[in-house]
């Protein structure tokens, strides 16, 4: 359900998974039982190791590799070689998934969330540096669980540097890149059923409200979900329905010949404008939440809810980006969405964008005004630990000290207090 695209290293395809959620290009490096083709680095006459060790860790999942650089061309409308960072995967956890037909992954959100630092150039930053291509990307998802019809193209399409006409239907409709991070947006409001939840704006972007394809479900902070679960609950046509389907812990199976997409409602999220005193509403109707996942028997197919809680943000993940063609504008710091061609079931569209709708009902800024990034929170923690362990030691020290007893202190007195230095702790 995820995006994919294909590299060539020497004469072996690897399927990398297109991420707006990370920084860091790798791919696997070694053997793993969960994938088919790895990079040799010893058959490249190009790449140069740069010996410096890093290790990603992804809301799921969690990889440690080797820095190098190598040189790639790009098959299709950029001419030239590039030399690119790349991270070759040695080791990982939960990353590589029976059954996953992807090699690596290709992050492609700001420097800011590089490892282990801004300071290793992104793929996509070394493209517009080197090939001179608009600062602009833009991805079309065609999920697995939605067959293709019109100009749709299985399995989805990356356009780097531009936007391609033939991916959208309507309207681009773009909102604000509130900070270059994540891919991080402004929600004003979530409708179910065409019923406002009636949440302070301000729950929706708790602690950020982000656009991220490698994360497979929408996932909506613990609040929100629960209004969510709520009222989708409150507006389909079943009455009773275990509370496992919407954890995710258990499957909802119905006959074959049955839809049950009719029994839900359309979901929809409103995003601040352009023109901040307007917005834009994307919708997805159930098709692209009620995901079948699982057929039993001649007779059975079984689904999952395609929404889960979340701790630390919202996340518009491939659930909802499946039925958009989505534009990552990063010169004009915006993302725009547009209806996809290959959003459609037995011929009907799953996905729909309607605006301009006025902002007057909710706040004028719906993002705090303070966002800490995750690295940012590491170390004032650690610094405020060092502090109080420093004042601590300073205080058993002088009730040690016996009270007419002066010291002069020395070199050797410094404490070094190594709790304070922070390496690579990430999230």
């Amino acid at each position: 359900f995820r995006a994919t695209f294909t590299f060539i290293f020497k004469l072996k395809l690897l399927n990398i998974l297109v991420d707006t959620g990370s920084s860091n290009f790798a791919v696997a490096g070694v053997p793993d039982p969960d994938v088919t083709s790895y990079f040799n680095t010893e058959l490249s006459s190009t790449y140069k190791s740069q010996g410096i060790e890093v290790t990603v860790k992804y809301s799921q999942g969690s990889w440690t590799g080797v820095l190098g650089t190598d040189v790639i061309t790009i098959p299709k409308g950029i001419d030239g070689s590039y030399t690119i960072n790349i991270a070759t995967i040695l080791e990982s956890e939960n990353f590589f998934l029976p059954g996953v037909k992807w090699h690596g992954i290709l992050g492609l959100a700001y420097d800011t969330l590089a490892k282990p630092s801004s300071s290793v150039e992104t793929f996509f930053d070394s493209l517009v540096r080197q090939a001179k291509i608009p600062n602009i990307f833009s991805l079309q998802m065609c999920g697995a669980g939605l067959p293709v019809s019109g100009s749709g193209t299985n399995g989805g399409s990356l356009v780097l540097g531009g936007i391609e006409p033939s991916l959208y239907k309507g309207n681009i409709w773009y909102t604000p890149i509130k900070e270059e991070w994540y891919y991080q947006v402004e929600i004003l409001k979530l409708e179910v059923g065409g019923q406002n939840l009636e949440l302070d704006c301000r729950e929706y972007n708790a602690d950020k409200a982000i656009v991220d394809s490698g994360t497979t479900l929408l996932r909506l902070p613990q609040k929100v979900f629960t209004a969510v679960v709520q009222a989708i609950a409150r507006t389909s046509l079943i009455q009773e329905f275990s509370s496992g389907f919407w954890s995710g812990s258990q499957l909802a199976c119905w006959d074959k010949t049955e839809r049950p997409w009719s029994l839900f409602p359309k979901l929809s999220i409103y995003m601040r404008d352009e023109n901040s005193s307007r917005s834009f509403r994307i919708s997805i109707l159930p098709q692209l939440y009620i995901q079948p996942i699982l057929g039993i028997g001649e007779n059975l197919q079984c689904y999952r809810f395609g929404i889960s809680s979340s701790t630390n943000a919202l996340v518009i993940g491939a659930t909802v980006m499946e039925g958009f063609y989505v534009i990552f504008d990063r010169a004009q710091r915006r993302v725009g969405f547009a209806v996809s061609p290959c959003a459609e079931v037995d011929g009907s569209p799953v996905s729909e964008i309607e605006g301009p709708f006025t902002t007057t009902d909710v706040a004028s800024n719906c993002v705090s005004s303070i966002t800490f990034h995750e690295p940012v929170l590491w170390i004032a923690s650690y610094a405020l630990m060092s502090l109080c362990g420093i004042i601590l030691l300073i205080l058993i020290i002088l009730l040690l000290i016996p009270p007419r007893c002066q010291h002069r202190y020395t070199d050797n007195d410094v404490v070094n207090d190594e709790s304070s230095l922070v390496r690579h702790r990430w999230k």
